[in-house]
């Protein structure tokens, strides 16, 4: 019998879906959103790796629930990805070359999804990671700063259940996405802050493979399409 996702699977890695953008904005804050997201581009496109630990946030717009996870990610590009979950509950991501691995030591399953999953550039794990194409696939306004960061409002042109809404908070010395906050159809929100953010630091190739323990539980849905619930929400 398919299981369905786990509940806290993908309001994760860190999105990671991507982010929105403006609308009936005035010419200056457009302006001033393009000068950002051009200097935010052009640090990620010069970055090959980055880790940091992550506080995440979910709340559910019906019920009100919150819940709060906390773990640590490593990235390397093109998009090598390992989103781990220490808190509440252990969780594992692991986006490889060929596949993705969500592996939950509790229940004692892994679960095989095909790497395409994330691949769009609206993809959270994309979006927190700096490498979604923010002018090509968002509307993006500038806000005022908050806190000292510079924060952008963005709406996808093509938007997607998961992805209707979503905030950047970007560190205006350094151009680098510290928090995000991304909102989906029904209003629910995945809120993903990064702490002791480190660009281009050693990452290990062994943070990128994943061999399922001895005793667990494997099911393969490389071949089923998109789960029934999203990665790293």
């Amino acid at each position: 019998m398919i299981r369905p996702l786990s509940l806290r699977a993908f309001y994760r890695l860190l999105g990671l879906a991507a982010l929105c953008a403006a609308m009936a904005l005035s010419a200056a804050p457009a302006r001033a959103a393009g000068e950002l997201t051009n200097r935010l581009q052009q640090r990620y496109d010069a970055t090959t790796t980055l880790k940091a630990d992550f506080t995440q946030v979910l709340l559910h717009r019906e019920s009100g629930a919150r819940e709060t996870r906390q773990g640590t990610l490593q990235f390397r590009k093109p998009l090598l990805v390992r989103w781990e979950t220490k808190a509440p509950h252990a969780e594992l991501l692991v986006v490889t070359a060929a596949e993705i691995w969500n592996y939950l030591p509790d229940e004692e399953v892994a679960y095989k999804y095909p790497v395409e999953l994330v691949q769009d550039s609206r993809s959270i794990i994309k979006v927190i990671t700096g490498q979604a194409k923010l002018e090509q696939d968002f509307d993006v306004a500038e806000e005022a700063d908050d806190n000292g960061m510079a924060r952008l409002h963005m709406y996808p042109k093509e938007p997607t259940p998961q992805l209707t809404e979503a905030f950047l908070w970007v560190d205006p010395n350094t151009n680098l996405i510290r928090r995000a906050k991304i909102i989906d159809f029904y209003g629910n929100e995945n809120n993903i802050t990064l702490n002791s953010l480190a660009t281009d630091a050693g990452v290990q190739d062994s943070a990128f493979r994943f061999a399922p323990p001895k005793g667990v539980d494997v099911e393969d849905r490389t071949r089923q399409g998109s789960p029934e619930k999203q990665l790293f929400n």
